[in-house]
């Protein structure tokens, strides 16, 4: 019998685990080292739903293309097709590493990777303010040619180091292949879904349009654990627990935190932007939709936080 269904989001920058260690075959050793984390759940009853990031493997795929393009005048690859690539790539590896594991302990089950579509709303006001930074640095030399190029980036000049491509980050509402995603669980499957937060697109009329924009990978993890109901919401980081003060002499772990205690901190402004922020907003919105536990914790932790309270838990 099941124990439930739990939702595994593993981050991007989890699966580089150094400067030195960048190499797509450092990653997969990365990813089966987590894997084989996420595996102990499946061997105490649970069916495993994963998303993951892609923030370096996309900036990985764009400075190749950046690079081409300077070379020999290959044309540039498109955000959006560098996220569908890292939903392949990425999630390739970490069904192979799940297939693998099972098979190894003797467990029944299969994972697969679903390329994953997330309809963002063209009016959402990220796609009046860009502000996500993506692909290399341009200095001044460069600035007539690139906006001749491409006249529809927004370039800002980044913290003294040259000019910067910024994108929107808009809010995820809808999973396109969510029915598909919910016949796999029901066949049984482990499903890798909605990798590096899903590719943006837009409804016009009947038809999806790919638009080059960057979803919070949290954010959109709470809204589909939430819509197939799953019972947990695993957020997995470099860090073991939550910290107030983060790196401060004063710094405090936290065990477990409710909703209540979430906002207060937020407003507190304990919690990073672009770090630590989301995760904590994705947790709320989690619990607030109807889940019933949220834990934050490093891959290493996961079995025992499940099973004796290690990392951050978050409760209703």
């Amino acid at each position: 019998m099941k124990a439930g269904l739990a939702f595994v989001a593993i981050g991007g920058n989890s699966l580089i685990k150094s400067k030195d260690l960048q190499k797509v075959e450092d990653q997969h050793a990365a990813i089966r080292e987590t894997v084989a984390h996420v595996v102990d759940l499946i061997d105490q009853g649970y069916q495993i739903i994963i998303s993951h990031g892609n923030g370096p493997q996309v900036g990985f795929i764009m400075r190749r293309s950046e690079v081409a393009r300077r070379a020999v005048g290959l044309h540039l690859v498109p955000l959006v097709n560098a996220v569908a690539d890292t939903q392949g790539s990425i999630g390739y590896q970490i069904q192979q590493s799940m297939n693998n594991e099972l098979a190894a302990r003797n467990l029944a089950g299969q994972c697969v990777t679903l390329v994953t579509q997330v309809v963002v709303d063209e009016d959402d006001p990220a796609f009046l303010k860009p502000a996500k930074p993506v692909g290399e640095f341009f200095d001044t030399t460069q600035l007539e040619d690139i906006r001749r190029e491409y006249p529809e980036w927004s370039l800002l000049e980044d913290a003294g180091r040259g000019y910067r491509r910024v994108v929107p980050s808009p809010e995820p509402h809808e999973i396109v292949e969510k029915p598909v995603i919910e016949s796999l669980l029901r066949e049984g499957y482990h499903v890798v879904a909605a990798g590096g937060g899903g590719i943006p697109v837009v409804r016009r009329g009947n038809e999806f349009i790919g638009v080059d924009a960057v979803i919070d990978k949290d954010h959109v993890s709470s809204l589909l654990a939430s819509q197939l109901g799953a019972d947990l919401l695993i957020i997995s980081t470099a860090v073991e627990q939550v910290a107030l003060n983060f790196g401060k002499p004063d710094q405090q772990l936290i065990g477990t935190m409710s909703v209540g205690q979430a906002q207060s901190y937020i407003k507190q402004n304990h919690f990073a932007p672009g770090s630590m922020l989301p995760k904590i907003e994705a947790a709320i919105k989690f619990i607030n939709s109807g889940g019933k536990e949220v834990i934050i914790t490093a891959p290493q932790f996961i079995k025992e936080a499940v099973l004796s309270g290690k990392g951050t838990h978050i409760i209703p």
